[in-house]
């Protein structure tokens, strides 16, 4: 259950649903033949009649469990939470989901964990984050607010930030590398530029610069698997550390790439919301 208040004087239940909501025929028939939609005193709403600003709806329906598995407990850092969506902290070298039974450990199954602690019994995931990327994870709290958050992905209006030392010093200050982004034929894991890819779309701006390094920062605006390690070593420069990128090998033997910002208007609570992770 939610309230949402109405910030556009004669907008109806329908207009809010189809057209500001753009959600999928099927879940405003679910919604109708609910009866989900009525005002804040429970008083029934006709789905045309145009509403005041400031009207406050109700909307109660039946939400579905997730079925991640549990944690014991949660121990992933909530950056950001409200009862549409929660923003996570996914560590470096964790999963975002499982994709086998015994993967329990995965940032979906401690994210699980928090929502039940708290009532709860649903919570999907937006977008993903690598294995070896570390940073901000989008996770929906609802079945209406996944399908919004989703189409938001599709749209680009949901800016994803990130931050790499790459290797060397990229001559612009900033700059878009549009490339598609295939398999490699002779790598199980590995990817590729290819003309006969998916279209891939990474912006990117150098903050600093350091002897032989700098430190840029990227935002996508599609999300192909290991589309900014593709991107940059493209170009030249690689994540340092980034082998499977041909970049040189660290002491540490591994890369970092964070996810440090998420950035969208809140489809349900009407202002722009910008989380940076701590």
């Amino acid at each position: 259950m939610f309230q949402y208040e109405i910030v556009q004087d004669g907008l109806t239940v329908e207009e809010l649903l189809r057209e500001k909501w753009r959600l999928g025929k099927k879940i405003v028939h679910e919604l109708r033949m609910a009866k989900a939609v009525t005002l804040s005193d429970g008083t029934p709403v006709l789905w045309k009649d145009p509403l005041k600003t400031g009207t406050i709806l109700e909307f109660k329906f039946e939400v579905p469990s997730s079925n991640y598995r549990p944690t014991d407990e949660c121990e992933l850092t909530i950056q950001y939470e409200d009862e549409h969506c929660l923003i996570v902290s996914k560590p470096k070298g964790m999963a975002t989901h499982p994709n086998d039974e015994w993967d329990v450990d995965t940032c979906m199954n401690h994210v699980i964990a928090h929502i039940q602690e708290n009532g709860g019994h649903y919570a999907e995931h937006v977008h993903r984050l690598d294995l070896g990327t570390k940073g901000l994870l989008l996770v929906a709290k609802h079945q209406i607010a996944k399908s919004i958050f989703d189409r938001m992905i599709e749209e680009k209006s949901i800016v994803r930030t990130y931050e790499a030392e790459v290797q060397g010093n990229i001559r612009q200050d900033s700059g878009t590398i549009n490339e598609a982004i295939g398999k490699d034929r002779h790598h199980a894991t590995r990817r590729v530029v290819s003309p006969t890819g998916q279209q891939a779309i990474t912006h990117f701006e150098v903050v600093k610069r350091f002897k032989g390094t700098c430190l840029v920062n990227l935002v996508l605006e599609t999300g192909r698997t290991h589309q900014i390690r593709v991107h940059l070593a493209h170009i030249g420069h690689p994540i340092v550390g980034d082998t499977m990128y041909d970049a040189r090998q660290t002491a540490s033997g591994d890369y970092e790439l964070h996810a440090i910002q998420l950035e969208f208007d809140h489809p349900f609570l009407n202002k722009r919301i910008v989380v940076k992770d701590q």
